[in-house]
């Protein structure tokens, strides 16, 4: 790959996240240039070493300090790049701020960065990453759910599951940005993972990742989380990101789901696939089933522009327990 410079400059913002970090490493083998924001911390400074240590980074990759709390700090990331993936959310888990102040703050700073690709004149193409969980809290009990289907965000205030300020920030924002496209004529489309699992290069072990082996991190409190949970690899969602920044005819959301497994089902294949760990038996679930479900999330779209996923299960939760094993997680 190396000496392959036709690819042109991409921006992908919040380099230091799960999902971004492998996005990174994936556009530098396919020869992108990349430029990578990260928020800078005055008092600590960032290791990024698991970024500027990848093939072809010393060549290829430039960090930029920018913040979605400050406008127009993403403006030098961006100028001059063919494509920029939108990758970077304010995430508040703990609850820490009203639900409005985050989805204030996710929407005016991700409306900045749209702002920033459209001044620049360069940028062809925007893909933001936006989640499942903008499609599946309606109330309805949709059999399945596709693109057309958004979350209710009453009904989730109502609800008020764990996690319902970012999902509702989530929603809101995904729903702004795509407006603002649409009213200014720019070419975004928007990608919407569901659970990310699999290998990673960030030295702290993902959310995503820690949620959905919560069986065997024996951690009672993310049970909730799993009633029926839809999981993709996250070498496929990467994949994904750049299919569809080259794919000249994509339009509008694309779900990027592959698997699904509902509590019982994920306890009964924890405990014949890796019976090293004490996984609790169905029995002990119960009480979790009445937590909200996942419909059947629908990929079709994304199948039918071409994609293709590589990984199933096995190869998700294989390489993040090796990993767990190997940055002494587990």
């Amino acid at each position: 790959m190396a000496g392959n410079d036709d690819k042109g400059i991409v921006c992908v913002t919040g380099g230091t996240g799960y999902l971004a970090s492998w996005l990174i490493k994936k556009l530098l083998q396919h020869g992108y240039s990349v430029r990578t924001t990260i928020r800078s911390h005055p008092d600590k400074k960032k290791d990024v070493s698991f970024l500027t240590n990848l093939p072809e980074a010393s060549e290829k990759l430039q960090i930029f300090n920018a913040d979605l709390d400050q406008p127009g700090s993403f403006d030098a990331a961006i100028e001059g790049c063919i494509g920029v993936f939108l990758v970077a959310h304010p995430i508040d888990f703990e609850g820490k701020e009203p639900e409005q102040v985050t989805t204030r703050r996710a929407i005016n700073g991700t409306l900045s960065i749209l702002k920033a690709c459209l001044d620049s004149k360069t940028v062809k193409r925007v893909v933001y990453t936006s989640s499942t969980s903008t499609v599946v809290f309606n109330g309805k009990g949709l059999e399945e759910m596709d693109e057309s289907t958004w979350t209710d965000v009453d009904f989730m205030r109502e609800l008020n599951p764990s996690g319902a300020p970012y999902m509702i920030s989530k929603t809101l924002t995904e729903k702004a940005a795509l407006e603002f496209a649409e009213e200014h004529g720019l070419d975004l489309v928007t990608v919407l993972p569901s659970f990310i699992v699999g290998p990673f290069i960030n030295p702290h072990c993902p959310d995503s990742i820690y949620a959905s082996l919560a069986m065997i991190f024996s951690d009672k409190d993310r049970y909730k989380l799993l009633a029926s949970t839809p999981f993709v690899h996250v070498d496929d969602v990467a994949s994904a990101h750049i299919f569809l920044l080259q794919n000249p005819d994509a339009k509008g959301r694309y779900i990027c789901s592959a698997a699904e497994l509902t509590i019982y089902q994920m306890s009964e294949y924890f405990s014949t696939r890796y019976p090293e760990y004490q996984i609790p038996k169905a029995d002990c679930l119960k009480e979790f089933e009445g937590f909200h479900k996942h419909s059947g999330l629908s990929s079709k779209k994304l199948l039918d522009a071409g994609f293709k996923y590589k990984y199933g299960l096995d190869e998700m939760f294989d390489e993040a327990i090796q990993c767990c094993k190997e940055k002494g997680f587990l």
